[in-house]
């Protein structure tokens, strides 16, 4: 995609935003449904994922973990939010990976040691990048990408979330 195509896509909606600022808040959603053996499906909307334990915690390793989703759905967000910066700064990308990585200490999620956190410790996520930009462009192109990234920000800055219990008849 070029730098004007985005910016003609992109245009009408940030006119939109700024005139009626109600307008830009949407509610995302995702659905899982528990099942057998402390598995939980999740509707991606392409596909049903079907997460389970992790095998550190007692899991087979046959089901996705919810970790290993969060890390995932880091990289898409950070390689869309990336490219989309890309083309409207005017870098060009011939090739590029995202990875994420991060360390959790399962004592925490198992109860076994109060002291040990539940999550993650650390996320590590790094961009390996072919392109004939300068140094100072990557820099840009990252420090853009790291500002414009849903779940990068979303991580790094916990919105507040509310849980709850509606019990249902049977």
């Amino acid at each position: 995609m070029k730098s004007e195509e985005l910016r003609n896509i992109q245009s009408p909606l940030k006119e939109k935003y700024k005139a009626d600022p109600a307008s830009a808040v949407i509610t995302l959603k995702a659905q899982g449904r528990l099942g057998e053996n402390v598995s939980c499906s999740v509707e991606t909307g392409k596909a049903l994922r079907e997460a389970g334990l992790h095998t550190a915690t007692g899991g087979t390793g046959l089901l996705a973990c919810s970790g290993d989703m969060l890390l995932e759905a880091l990289v898409a967000c950070a390689g869309v939010t990336l490219s989309a910066v890309a083309v409207s700064i005017g870098i060009n990308i011939i090739t590029g990976i995202v990875n994420a990585e991060g360390d959790l200490d399962f004592r925490g999620t198992l109860g076994v040691s109060k002291d040990a956190p539940v999550g993650f410790k650390e996320i590590r996520l790094n961009f390996n990048i072919d392109s004939n930009a300068t140094d100072e462009q990557l820099a840009k192109l990252l420090q853009l990408t790291e500002r414009y990234c849903v779940v990068l920000q979303t991580i790094s800055n916990p919105c507040k979330i509310k849980s709850s219990f509606n019990k249902t008849e049977q």
